[in-house]
């Protein structure tokens, strides 16, 4: 009865707020002994974890949804415990104390998080292909761990999987033991601390190949088995997106090395997971299926992240578009380094125009509100930056992009602490920037259609688009100049979507030169 009290009292005063356990406790490192059986789509494993108690405490806990515990021992003796079903809470007196050790083994059979997807097999068997998706779907579901992003440790896995698979994880492959018969045991070794979320695994029957980056990090880029056709034109200009980040941010890539491995039933395009990315295998692609959809923006994206969200996290929900949005931005300069500044400018330009119709219909959202919309968060994430280089130069920009990173590596940050870096880098005052793009729910459309205008393309491309409501007659001549060769893969879209509105007859000549010029993106307009 003494017991059952102690743990009301706990309960009581731990379940309202993560806050609490990281003032009090500091998890410094989790390394795993993981059994995965698809078959039965099962985990379990032995876990131990490493930890500071830097303020006393009654309790600790460790997230882990629907799983069974048995030996939990705390620095070597039985410890009190509580399983609530989405914790297991650790009661004890906790005063201030380093390297502490908390060992349990668990069995679990997640709902999410951990997927075990069927795929037909060879003589009547059935294959399986694993993988795990974290973010918004807690890796507390197939490993004890932490909700909570601001909390990070080191990870370091031990994955025992059936025979005849390729199994991939974060970090640095140190050795593969093949058990017996039927299960092979990976091992994998991480430097640096992360949050939970991005913890990821992914099995299945894949090959791979691997570059070297110009810094010398090494870049696994894995396909399905049978599938070698595709792996160049998804993963075509690869390295250099990596070279260029790495140079453009101005702070050395922080992992060990990359991964990237496509997965059947994705939930999402890709997700940043540490070091290794997961990613939809609707994005494999042959070398003419590249030139309708390809695999780079996403690429360029979710690496991105290994700096946005993955080094530097953001310390709350609130400040979620340091991730969405600085990643996407970089990804659109990565694009601008593969696919020119028109293209840059043009994909600035769409997304312009979709922020401006959510605004004007009243539906506008802050930048700082942790329920606003992924084009908030990415889109208009993106803009802002865009548009905070543009207002302090491109130097002080790339240094107050690499102060940040270096001054809350392997922690978390907040956008004052953005704003902070930029005004000392640049010497300016931004309250008036911060309170327009940052907190504003309305888009600065004026704002942004000026910024669009320093580029001559769109220039051009505004002048065609205004003819849209112009009989042909009026505007044949206007329309027959925009195709003249070389022409823009974008004004002659245009170009042609308005002929589509008139007589094919009276527009014949115009689709001829169109056709004509051999441009690929034009001629899949008239398509």
């Amino acid at each position: 009865m003494k017991l059952f009290f102690l743990l009301f009292f706990f309960l009581l005063n731990f379940c309202g707020s993560f806050a609490q356990q990281t003032s009090r406790v500091d998890f410094t490192h989790l390394q795993a002994e993981i059994h995965v059986l698809p078959s039965k789509q099962q985990v379990s494993g032995e876990v131990s974890f490493r930890f500071d108690i830097i303020g006393e405490t009654d309790s600790i806990y460790i997230d882990a949804r629907n799983m069974d515990f048995t030996n939990v021992s705390l620095n070597g003796e039985t410890v009190h415990t509580h399983n609530d079903g989405k914790r297991l809470w650790v009661i004890s007196g906790f005063e201030k104390s380093r390297d502490n050790e908390l060992k349990l083994e668990y069995v679990a059979r997640p709902e999410q998080a951990m997927y075990f997807i069927r795929i037909a097999g060879q003589d009547e068997r059935e294959d399986y292909q694993v993988w795990t998706q974290g973010q918004g779907k807690y890796t507390s579901h197939w490993l004890p761990s932490f909700d909570d992003s601001t909390e990070k440790l080191e990870f370091d896995l031990r994955v025992h999987y059936p025979k005849g698979a390729e199994v991939v994880a974060n970090g640095f492959l140190q050795e593969k033991t093949v058990l017996n018969d039927s299960m092979v045991r990976w091992e994998f070794d991480m430097k640096k601390p992360m949050s939970s979320y991005l913890v990821a695994i992914a099995a299945g029957d894949f090959g791979h190949f691997e570059e070297t980056s110009s810094g010398g990090t090494p870049l696994l880029m894995y396909y399905p088995l049978g599938k070698e056709h595709l792996a160049e034109p998804t993963y075509r200009y690869t390295g250099e997106i990596f070279d260029f980040l790495e140079t453009e941010i101005g702070v050395a890539y922080p992992w060990q090395n990359y991964k990237q491995v496509p997965v059947r039933d994705f939930l999402y395009a890709g997700m940043e997971n540490t070091g290794t990315t997961i990613f939809s295998d609707l994005f494999l692609v042959d070398s003419t299926g590249y030139h309708d959809r390809n695999y780079v923006n996403v690429n360029a994206h979710e690496l991105a992240h290994q700096w946005f969200g993955n080094l530097v996290t953001a310390v709350s929900g609130e400040h979620h578009w340091l991730q969405e949005g600085f990643s996407t931005y970089y990804a659109l300069l990565a694009e601008k380094e593969v696919f020119g500044e028109d293209y840059y400018y043009w994909k600035l330009f769409e997304s312009a125009e979709e922020l401006k119709e959510m605004s004007d219909s009243g539906k506008g959202e802050s930048l700082m509100d942790p329920r606003a919309s992924s084009l908030t968060f990415y889109k208009k994430g993106a803009w802002a930056l865009h548009i905070l280089k543009e207002r302090i130069g491109e130097k002080a920009f790339r240094d107050g992009v690499a102060n940040y990173l270096e001054a809350h590596k392997f922690g978390v940050a907040g956008t004052s602490d953005l704003i902070h870096e930029m005004e000392k880098a640049s010497g300016e005052d931004l309250s008036d920037y911060e309170q327009r793009w940052l907190r504003n729910a309305a888009f600065q459309g004026t704002e942004a259609l000026q910024s669009l205008q320093r580029s001559a393309f769109i220039q051009e491309y505004l002048e065609v688009a205004a003819l849209r409501n112009v009989p042909l007659e009026k505007k044949r001549r206007l329309l027959d100049r925009a195709l003249n060769l070389p022409v823009n893969d974008f004004i002659g879209q245009e170009v042609v979507n308005q002929l589509s509105l008139e007589d094919p007859l009276a527009a014949l000549e115009l689709y001829r030169k169109a056709f004509g010029t051999h441009n690929r993106y034009v001629r899949q307009a008239i398509a």
